[in-house]
């Protein structure tokens, strides 16, 4: 029978959810962790109930382990083909026996769909889910872990394969089921601070050297955000390797059996190359204009939406452009739109054009197709001598990831690709694969994050020489090879880790030792680094090494797989199929399946599909978006042709009678408060493409001064954009030197064209300082 489940839909009855309480538990190894999630149901109903719970993971996450417990019994999933695993799970609904079934969604690796089945009234089940991933590096040295709260209805293109099944989700406040978090943390290094987005307890020291912790979130905490973490340690950038022995009981020769190595390089660059900033470049930026990016930013009170936040963003990237490259600005929606037909030179006008057309930018295009506007970008020839640099910005609503992210990876010779992930639930599949494929770099902007400083961290990225030639070599003792099961490191970046995953065969002594050399070209110059260390195991890694070598090698042999799309079956599935069921980690064409046999006696009654909502975030009242959710009706059994069958984008429950009801609200636009524009913007706003500002009275009301102010302190020997200039210098150091992040290269472009100028600035700095009230050092400006 047809359920129409939309965003904010209840049963008519409001009945109770099976889902009572979610608990996290994180060890955090240095910079890998390990995520053990426990979910509880509970059945209070007086039929037997399936509850089909849609939740997102990390896009890179290696789940190895699914059991439940019932009453005093455990069973433990095995991983198996993913319609072998369907078939199990079926067969076991239609006996009657208790099954568990979780599967990743073909269409987005962070999609994850888990099928709690033959529930019998009154019985409670206890789900134990556990995965590893890397954390990621951030622009200020911290480790990120987030744990998505949300999962934001995807956007199905048209055309696109797969049935798109709809978020549903309630109110925080009427969320049924409870969560608690907590974290142990150790490195060899210390651990200088743990911070978050949500409220924590006190860190607690586990020892002197202050190498190990402990945290936990705070009580009262409300459904309202993802949970972000961030773990901060002293010298963190540290190259490391770390051997694991293997699994016992595994084959010697296969992955499992044999030791695997992970090493974290992280490249230090000479300082002459990296204060050098290119003055050429092709700058294509593509933002998202679809419903979902009129909602908030966060729940503080500025109540920024994130196109808002986009478009000062656009500001800010487009003043701090060198003289002399190329740009253009794509913006879509369920269509797409360009400024100019082409790349354009990077002049007054042109940039002048381009903020006009940014100012008038809304969250108005619709859906999410992003597809289209790319393979019109790749389209489009490379301009000579201008590497092209593209830049991403969306919420990472859609739902076909894989194949964006395809296109991206054949394309990547020709450019590098910088992806932005805006607000919570943004896909970190997306946004994650954008970036790797392309060779650039991702970053996340959630809870109170401003976007602009994340931004400019990558356009310095684009602006620095391109990293070529990468290659590693190993230095092994004789009779240890390794096998490299990482793809090839395309991108290398100042202050990045890059990570390298082998198996290494053969025997050596405990006390034998390895090395890896890591080449590149730099700006034309050749440079190596190199990383020694030992072969002995490490003792208390596990298997979590293996894990993420497996999850690493799975995930390349999937994109092998997807970019011979409509080609005769090579045995690429076969071999993805064949590691995932060795590793015990899942993959796209596998599933975790577990069924209670007990003892043998069918569980009577009609069987019953419940809702296990998500919390619904604080968001706008767009039309677009109240649309774009509350557009689609569903019936798992009839579209994917199994009860437990599953897209991976959304929420579904079962039922032979529920209605279902809208709690959605009146659907009035909700338009937000005009705010003061933010001195900086301002200040900002008035430079000219070349660096300079022009003294009028805009530039005095900037500075927070009057014209008279201004103009009557102007040193005679100086004419009037010298002295403006200057005068905005001072007041950026003076009085923004917390932003510096979003000015600098718009500065570094002001101090190059003051220079060409020969002006004496000795004399305007000192009548700076007088009418803005600072003590600017000429030297401290950059002159």
């Amino acid at each position: 029978m047809m359920v129409n489940c939309c965003c904010g839909l209840l049963t008519a009855k409001k009945e109770p959810v099976p889902l009572k309480s979610v608990e996290v538990e994180l060890e955090v190894r240095d910079h890998v962790v390990t995520v053990v999630s426990t979910l509880t149901y509970e059945n209070k109903e007086d039929k037997p109930i399936e509850a089909v719970f849609v939740f997102p993971l990390p896009g890179d996450a290696a789940v190895c382990h699914f059991s439940a417990t019932i009453g005093q019994t455990q069973i433990v999933a095995e991983v198996k083909e993913k319609q072998e695993a369907r078939e199990d799970y079926d067969d076991a609904l239609s006996s009657g026996q208790q099954a568990f079934l979780l599967e990743e969604s073909e269409q987005s690796p962070d999609i994850f769909s888990l099928s709690v089945g033959s529930l019998p009234p009154g019985e409670s089940a206890s789900i134990r889910l556990e995965y590893v991933t890397e954390l990621a590096v951030q622009a200020d040295d911290g480790l990120r872990f987030c744990l998505p709260a949300v999962l934001n209805p995807r956007y199905q293109p048209q055309g696109g394969d797969g049935a798109s099944v709809q978020v549903t989700s309630v109110p925080a406040s009427l969320v049924p089921y409870s969560l608690s978090f907590s974290a142990r943390v150790s490195s060899p290094r210390p651990v200088s601070k743990v911070e978050s987005n949500c409220s924590l307890d006190p860190l607690q020291y586990l020892n002197t050297e202050q190498t190990q912790a402990t945290v936990k979130l705070a009580s009262g905490h409300k459904f309202d955000r993802d949970i972000e973490v961030l773990i901060y340690y002293k010298d963190a950038h540290q190259p490391t390797a770390v051997v694991e022995a293997g699994q016992a009981s595994a084959k010697p020769g296969s992955l499992m059996g044999d030791p695997a190595v992970m090493l974290s390089l992280y490249p230090e660059f000479p300082e002459a190359v990296m204060s050098s900033v290119a003055s050429c470049g092709e700058f294509v930026l593509l933002l998202d204009r679809s419903g979902s990016m009129d909602s908030f930013m966060n729940n503080s009170e500025s109540r920024q939406t994130r196109i808002s936040s986009a478009r000062d963003t656009l500001l800010l990237l487009l003043k701090s452009l060198p003289m002399g490259c190329y740009f253009n600005i794509y913006s879509f929606g369920s269509n797409y739109e360009h400024i100019f037909p082409e790349s354009v030179e990077y002049s007054q006008m042109t940039m002048e054009t381009a903020l006009k057309k940014v100012e008038q930018m809304g969250a108005n295009l619709g859906g999410t197709e992003i597809l289209k506007p790319l393979k019109h970008i790749y389209s489009q020839s490379c301009i000579p001598g201008q590497p092209r640099q593209l830049f991403v910005f969306t919420d990472g609503e859609v739902g076909n990831t894989k194949q964006v992210i395809n296109l991206v990876k054949k394309n990547s010779g020709s450019h590098r690709c910088f992806s932005f992930g805006i607000g919570e639930g943004a896909s970190s599949a997306l946004v994650n694969g954008l970036a790797k494929e392309g060779g650039g770099h991702a970053q996340f902007i959630t809870g109170t994050d401003r976007m602009q400083p994340k931004v400019m961290q990558s356009l310095r990225f684009a602006l620095q020489p391109a990293v070529e030639d990468v290659s590693v070599t190993w230095d092994l003792p004789k009779g240890v090879s390794a096998t490299v099961l990482s793809p090839p490191i395309t991108a290398l970046f100042q202050g990045q880790r890059s990570l390298v995953y082998a198996q290494l065969t053969g025997q050596s002594s405990e006390a034998a030792e390895g090395s890896v050399t890591v080449k590149y070209s730099l700006a034309g110059h050749p440079s190596q680094s190199r990383l020694h260390f030992g072969l002995r195991p490490a003792e208390d890694t596990g298997l979590t090494v293996h894990r993420l070598a497996a999850r690493t090698l799975i995930r390349s042999l999937e994109m092998e797989k997807s970019e011979r799309s409509g080609q005769p079956d090579d045995g690429v599935k076969k071999k993805v199929v064949e590691v995932s069921v060795q590793s015990g980690v899942s993959s796209a064409f596998t599933a975790f399946v577990a069924v209670n046999k007990g003892d043998g006696k069918a569980i009577q009654g009609p069987l019953v599909r419940r809702d296990v909502p998500i919390p619904r975030l604080m968001m706008s009242c767009s039309m677009p978006r109240m649309m774009a959710c509350c557009a689609m009706p569903m019936d798992l059994s009839n579209q994917m042709g199994s009860p437990a069958a599953f897209d991976g984008f959304g929420m579904a429950m079962r039922s032979s009678n529920a209605l279902v009801g809208f709690m959605g609200g009146s659907g009035n636009m909700c338009l937000p408060k005009q705010t003061p524009r933010d001195p900086l913007l301002q200040l900002v706003s008035l430079q000219k493409a070349s660096g300079c500002w022009v003294l009028d009275p805009d530039l005095a009301a900037a500075l927070g001064k009057t014209r008279e102010e201004v103009e009557n302190t102007k040193p005679a020997s100086v004419n009037q954009e010298v002295w403006a200039t200057i005068l905005a210098l001072i007041w950026l150091h003076g009085f923004k030197k917390d932003a510096q992040e979003e000015w600098e290269l718009l500065a570094m472009k002001a101090v190059s064209w003051l220079r060409a100028q020969n002006a004496c600035v000795a004399e305007c700095v000192e009548a700076g300082n007088t009418v803005l009230g600072c003590h600017m050092q000429k030297d401290a400006l950059g002159l």
